[in-house]
């Protein structure tokens, strides 16, 4: 899983970019990295993530936004959160996209199960 990390309005220091890689580096067990034996080494997701300061003249107030988009296969995930700190923004968007990976997966998980269970019930008749 590569993590690539933009900056608007904001400084982009390499504090901000370790942080922000270690807060996305724990996605990598919800998403399946290899399918295959011969894609050993291939990256199948990338998260890209945009740190942005909304305005340059408030200085209270939820002017942190942080967004993310990540491709899965069959499926563009997007998440956004605003924060009056960017730590805080980036933690709480991580979050949230860590809610909408584990919806996918359980979508994608409940679909087969339907279809055996379909299939059982067949079987059984």
């Amino acid at each position: 899983m590569r993590v690539i990390i933009t900056a608007k309005n904001l400084e982009h220091s390499q504090a901000l970019d370790d942080f922000v890689q270690n807060k996305f580096i724990v996605l990598k067990k919800y998403i399946n990295i290899l399918k295959r034996e011969d894609e050993i080494g291939k990256t199948l997701a990338e998260v890209f993530v945009e740190i942005e300061k909304e305005t340059r003249h408030h200085k209270k107030g939820e002017i942190f936004l942080v967004k993310t988009r990540i491709s899965l296969p069959g499926r563009r995930l997007v998440a956004q959160f605003r924060a009056n700190d960017v730590f805080k923004a980036v933690v709480g968007v991580k979050e949230e996209l860590k809610k909408e990976i584990e919806k996918y997966k359980f979508k994608k998980i409940d679909k087969t199960r339907r279809q055996q269970r379909k299939v059982k019930d067949e079987i059984e008749i």
